[in-house]
């Protein structure tokens, strides 16, 4: 979990860095219905779009920990990391 709001920007950027790594790779090996991908092609997007999607999971239960802990509103901590 974070303490600070700078812990809670370094998560989102990890988060935003790993859905990156997970659109590159949809868009270098192309559809999977169109021409199906390898079983190395596989694994390595699952791989990657399990990590996005466990950062994710993560930074959202960060976010509510935090502005509970803060007693702050958490869409408007929401807001400000959009805003980084």
């Amino acid at each position: 979990m974070a303490d600070t709001l700078e812990e809670l920007v370094g998560m989102r950027r990890a988060t935003e860095e790993a859905h990156a790594r997970v659109v590159e790779l949809r868009e270098r090996f192309g559809p999977p219905a169109t021409e199906p991908w390898s079983e190395a092609q596989t694994t390595t997007y699952e791989t990657a779009w399990r990590a996005w999607r466990d950062l994710e999971r993560d930074l959202q239960e960060a976010i509510t920990q935090y502005a509970k802990n803060e007693g702050l509103d958490r869409n408007a901590i929401e807001q400000d990391l959009g805003k980084t």
